[in-house]
């Protein structure tokens, strides 16, 4: 088996050997999906808290939502699983201390798609996982990629903790922004990745192409953009052709596209947008739907080896799938995995530079 996998038991096994009880520290969807596995697995939940801010005597899915320090009170000793993304800094030193005061797992449930990842999963993908590993181009890249797939099987945050990357340093050390870019940006939400980019050329660009179809979070990116030269803007699903397609609005950033949906919204492909004409960068952000987006910018990624910037955390496929997908198309790429600030294994993305 793969050597840098370290990991042999899922979260899962762990909680259903687990003797203390188990409580879950969220609400919401995530919740609701790691009870659906707890149900299908046999784990006894015990109770659900919430943040103080969040605790005002109400219930959820039956059961009372406590705070942290009432279960404390109630049981000396109990495992917690985390069941919501933490992305900034402050919730997540919150998150690391209650780790160091009581066993914690942050259990990996796909944002889209089914299944889950455990160590099994794995081995039935070995030769794909090392394929990948093995044409990572830095020694950091693997460090980061056996990380984040030890996680994936452990719920174990500590493996995040050790491979995460600023912002800013990836941008300075391999995208490498300069003034004249023309920047494709799908799933552009209300612009915060516009903004990024522009930071680091000193709002110079060439042109830039946003891709959003949440009408909600279009009309905010519209308002983001307003008034700035060579910027073009699509109420559109980033997709492998042009057509209509199926689309649950969320107004935030876990819209997408659902079957369940009776509402269509327009779907466009990268290089129809683009007209034979190049891009310099692609960042590629549409809550699991990435590789019908590379396959629709595949004859812009092989003939004008623009840097890419894709998400490699929304289906559990898509940590190996996405770079050979890449390197397919275009084999020269270089290919480097870094993880920002994130629990759990969101925001680990895959870059792609010559």
């Amino acid at each position: 088996m793969i050597s840098f996998i370290k990991e042999k038991m899922s979260t899962w096994d762990k909680l259903k050997a687990e003797k203390r009880p188990i409580f879950i520290y969220g609400m919401g969807d995530g919740a609701l999906k790691i009870m659906s596995v707890f149900k299908e697995k046999g784990i006894t939940l015990s109770g659900i808290f919430a943040s103080d801010d969040f605790v005002r005597g109400h219930s959820f899915q039956g059961y009372r939502v406590h705070k942290l320090s009432e279960i404390e009170e109630m049981v000396d000793d109990f495992v917690i699983v985390l069941a919501f993304a933490a992305g900034y800094q402050e919730i997540v030193d919150r998150i690391i201390s209650i780790a160091e005061k009581h066993t914690l797992y942050v259990p990996d449930v796909p944002v889209a798609g089914n299944g889950l990842f455990t160590y099994e999963y794995c081995v039935e993908n070995a030769e794909k996982i090392q394929q990948v590993y093995d044409m990572l181009c830095d020694d950091y890249s693997k460090k980061v990629y056996a990380n984040i797939i030890n996680f994936k099987i452990s719920g174990d945050i500590s493996y995040l903790s050790s491979v995460t990357t600023p912002k800013a340093e990836i941008y300075r050390d391999i995208i490498k922004p300069h003034l004249n870019e023309t920047y494709v940006d799908l799933g552009a939400y209300n612009g915060d990745t516009i903004g990024e980019l522009l930071s680091f050329t000193r709002g110079r660009y060439a042109g830039i192409y946003a891709v959003e179809p949440d009408r909600k979070n279009f009309r905010k990116l519209l308002k983001f953009v307003d008034d700035m030269p060579n910027i073009f803007t699509f109420n559109a699903v980033a997709w492998c052709t042009d057509t209509e397609l199926p689309f649950a609005s969320k107004a935030g950033r876990q819209s997408a596209i659902s079957a369940s949906s009776n509402t269509l919204v327009q779907a466009v492909s990268v290089d129809t947008i683009l007209n034979k004409k190049s891009a310099t960068i692609i960042k590629m952000d549409v809550e699991g739907f990435e590789r019908e987006a590379i396959w629709g910018a595949s004859n812009t990624i092989a003939k004008h080896s623009p840097r890419l910037m894709i998400s490699l955390y929304h289906r559990n496929e898509d940590i190996f799938e996405i770079p050979l997908l890449i390197k397919t198309i275009n084999p020269d790429y270089k290919l480097y995995i870094r993880h920002q600030l994130y629990i759990p294994a969101w925001e680990t993305n895959l870059y792609a530079t010559l």
